[in-house]
């Protein structure tokens, strides 16, 4: 492993259920030498990726806020659809909340949200949580557009969960369900991640024409009937197709005469 990899595999150590860590915790865990591992500790301390708020016990430092501070404010994908986000939020009359995902890795991510915040029950897809692509119509919507070499990985790696999730007991059927969903341009889902909630996606996609993420419309499951999921989906489809273009027209703004395929 390259020196470089060994530095970020520290970072990876930090998660929701393992906030915090030693040096001789860390050595052991990647099973480095402790000379290297206190190296990594120091470089990234220096850095303020990591602290120590007590002596010996790191977790992750203000450099990390910072970082998150540029993402919320110059994120070009946060940047173009956040007035999209809220005009979506007003054709629900301040009902519905607005979700931004995007693809990382084999799972979505929310990167920013608006409209409606229940009090009483917070959302699945929160900022920042990573989700699975099985369940879900922002992660549903993103996965039927991952390319088919990537897609045989990700099948063979989780047979058993896609099948349970009914996307299909077999690759076949996994396929045709993608194809449907692909034919749609559109997912909806009925609390499939928070009971009472349905879920409208529609993916959005980057300059090159890959998926890069999702936009939903997230509303109270006894407040909708059919007629109005088929109408708000159009409005689903027109805000996403909004995205898109609106990424493509930036990446040309900025880099004129260059080839979002490339």
């Amino acid at each position: 492993m390259a020196t470089a990899d060994k530095l970020l595999s520290v970072m990876k150590l930090f998660t929701m259920d393992e906030p915090e860590w030693t040096v001789e915790e860390a050595t052991k865990r990647l099973e480095l030498s402790s000379s290297s591992t206190y190296r990594y500790f120091n470089s990234l301390s220096a850095l303020g990726f990591v602290e120590a708020l007590n002596p010996g016990v790191y977790t992750l430092g203000p450099a990390i806020i910072e970082f998150d501070r540029m993402i919320r404010r110059q994120d070009q994908l946060v940047k173009t659809a956040t007035p999209i986000m809220r005009r979506l939020v007003d054709l629900t009359d301040d009902a519905g909340s607005v979700l931004l995902c995007r693809k990382f890795r084999h799972q979505v991510m929310c990167v920013h949200s608006e409209g409606f915040v229940d009090p009483d029950k917070s959302l699945s897809y929160e900022r920042g949580r990573p989700l699975g692509l099985f369940l879900g119509a922002a992660s549903r919507v993103v996965l039927a557009y991952i390319p088919g070499r990537n897609l045989k990985v990700i099948y063979a790696e989780n047979e058993k969960e896609i099948a349970t999730s009914g996307l299909g007991a077999t690759w076949e059927e996994f396929r045709r369900s993608l194809k449907r969903i692909r034919n749609d341009a559109i997912v909806v889902a009925y609390g499939q991640l928070d009971a009472g909630k349905v879920g409208i996606a529609a993916p959005i996609f980057a300059a090159n024409k890959s998926i890069i993420g999702s936009i939903t419309l997230v509303l109270n499951e006894h407040e909708v009937n059919t007629q109005m999921v088929e109408r708000l989906s159009i409005y689903v489809q027109a805000a996403a197709q909004e995205v898109t273009l609106g990424l493509s027209a930036a990446f040309n703004d900025k880099h004129p005469g260059a080839s979002g395929s490339e």
